[in-house]
């Protein structure tokens, strides 16, 4: 029976299982780790085995994970709920916490969430910047409301939803006198010159070094820089080539002060927003997904 079911146990068992280990839980639930153990043990006494021990850490059994599926679908209705009931007056800021993976041109994400930005409703943003597993950590313990990647999710990941929002041909840029060099000859101008690239585990990166090969072209990865604002300065000082999505290119140019060397038309990027439910209630991403230009498109061919 539901009355049965304790659900402080069962969040406190969920958290557990999300982040991995009783201290991280404590830490993230601000309880004693002795107390959470308690709490678990208890849970577990009503329900059987939930965890087995692995070294320090804590595995799933069968039936924990079984358990987790359906405590992930509970707590995070619950807080979409919880949004629903905390939202304030129109005229008042909505909170809104937006992840960007890394990799994710600074452009490309001000312009995916601008019609947030600008809708008649105030937001309160924060966004953070980090790595795709990381903020989808984030996204899954509800201290994120959206995640925004270049990367989709992977098959094995059932408990979060992926929304397609922009597709673009990529291009490739460096320092003026380096960049027209380049255009001559493209792309077999670029032999061993030097990639500076932000992730080298993106599809985009991987599409880009298959399209190479296939020209008989080798470049040599200069350097990995995780923020892709720096990566421009360093190509705008000659130290290198990046790549960045043709739509932004005009933009990428005028602020960094650089060139395109060429546009690649069969190798594209791609931008998802990752959610916890797949038609979230939160105005300002409903406002995010369905301003954004893959959405546009697909209304248009449609009609």
């Amino acid at each position: 029976m539901l009355k049965d079911l304790n659900l402080k146990h069962l969040y406190y068992f969920w958290v557990i299982a999300e982040s991995g280990s009783i201290a991280r839980a404590s830490d993230q639930l601000d309880l004693a780790p002795q107390t959470l153990s308690s709490q678990l043990s208890a849970f577990e006494a009503r329900t059987g085995a939930l965890f087995f021990r692995k070294g320090r850490g804590l595995r799933l059994t069968p039936l924990g994970d079984q358990v987790r599926h359906y405590a992930s679908q509970i707590f995070t209705l619950a807080g979409e709920l919880d949004q629903v009931l905390k939202q304030p007056d129109i005229t008042q800021p909505l909170d809104l916490a937006v992840g960007f993976a890394a990799s994710v041109h600074k452009m490309i994400a001000y312009h995916l969430i601008t019609p947030a930005i600008a809708d008649p409703q105030p937001i309160r943003l924060k966004i953070v910047s980090g790595r795709f597993p990381n903020l989808l950590k984030d996204l899954k313990r509800q201290t994120l409301d959206i995640v925004i990647s270049d990367q989709p999710l992977s098959d094995d990941i059932q408990d979060l939803h992926s929304t397609h929002l922009l597709s673009s041909p990529l291009s490739l840029f460096a320092a003026p006198e380096l960049a027209r060099k380049l255009q001559h000859n493209f792309p077999a101008s670029l032999q061993q010159q030097p990639l500076l690239t932000n992730d080298t585990e993106t599809g985009w990166f991987s599409e880009l070094t298959q399209w190479l090969s296939g020209h008989n072209v080798s470049m040599n990865v200069s350097a990995e820089i995780s923020d892709s604002a720096l990566i421009k300065i360093f190509a705008r000082e000659g130290m290198g080539i990046f790549a960045a999505p043709t739509v932004i290119k005009d933009e990428v140019c005028r602020q960094y002060l650089v060139e395109e060397a060429g546009e690649i038309q069969s190798v594209f990027v791609e931008h998802f927003a990752i959610t916890r439910t797949p038609d979230p209630i939160h105005p300002a991403i409903r406002t995010i997904l369905q301003n954004a230009p893959a959405n546009k498109s697909s209304k248009k061919s449609d009609n």
